[in-house]
């Protein structure tokens, strides 16, 4: 049965995002931003809300002839693990975030779009999933299809690599406040000279629970700013407009629905 089971109580609503497998498509956008989900609607034909809880906001309508979802995860891996949980129970197999980062690579200017292949495992979420010294890496097709959108689209600049997922923000941007500053002061610049591109908080888990559940994930992020940039006297300009990534991540679905039919 689809759904969950606590005790003799049993539900083919999921417990979380309170959707019903009817209620959901194959292909899923996966935001942290519950405001983010509308936005992403508009691309769709025929949205419909499915329904807002928590953290939870989910649309459901079709793109290039597929029924497809757009699900928000708040910030951080284990909500955002529960979000790929409930939706594989709703038969949801394919799955993209739209989200931001932080350029830690010099190359990475804010503004422009990193195309995660991988994602540094410096969180918790991944931990209950894969075994430590197993890699949280992207599904190639979904990788391949967000290069080939990115190379279509233009409009700007794309990365693609290795990124880091971490459970605290204030540990990226305030790391001398924290008991451990020491460790996160090598670590960091550790990440960098590996060639890491940029930091976030939710692909480590997602890509984890992808492996897991035989789904497959991929992710593309707008970096809001480069802070080594700045304090290289290099040039940085912050942004918070994603209107990149979402229409690469809208164009990325619609190339791996031609090629799923196709295959």
């Amino acid at each position: 049965m689809d759904g969950f089971t606590f005790g003799t109580f049993q539900s083919k609503r999921q417990f979380h995002i309170k959707a019903l497998p009817e209620e959901i498509g194959g292909y899923v956008f996966l935001v942290g931003d519950p405001g983010r989900s509308p936005i992403i609607a508009e691309a769709f034909e025929n949205p419909v809300h499915v329904g807002f809880n928590r953290e939870y906001n989910l649309y459901t309508g079709t793109l290039a002839g597929e029924k497809v979802s757009v699900c928000s995860t708040g910030i951080g891996g284990p909500s955002s693990a529960i979000a790929v949980e409930e939706l594989v129970k709703c038969g949801a197999h394919t799955f993209l975030r739209v989200g931001t980062c932080g350029g830690m690579d010099l190359k990475v200017k804010g503004g422009d779009l990193v195309i995660a292949q991988g994602a540094v495992r410096a969180e918790g979420t991944s931990y209950e999933y894969i075994p430590q010294g197993y890699p949280a890496v992207a599904s190639f097709e979904v990788a391949a299809a967000l290069k080939m959108a990115a190379e279509k689209l233009g409009g700007a600049d794309f990365h693609i690599g290795v990124v880091q997922s971490k459970d605290s923000f204030y540990g990226e941007t305030e790391p001398d406040t924290m008991p451990v500053a020491y460790d996160l002061n090598q670590r960091v610049p550790a990440y960098v000279k590996c060639g890491c591109l940029a930091t976030e908080m939710e692909c480590a888990a997602i890509f984890s629970v992808g492996l897991v559940r035989k789904a497959r994930c991929g992710a593309v992020l707008t970096a809001l700013w480069n802070d080594g940039r700045v304090k290289a006297g290099l040039p940085d300009v912050p942004t918070q407009d994603s209107t990149n990534a979402i229409n690469c991540a809208v164009e990325a679905f619609r190339i791996l629905i031609e090629e799923d039919k196709n295959n």
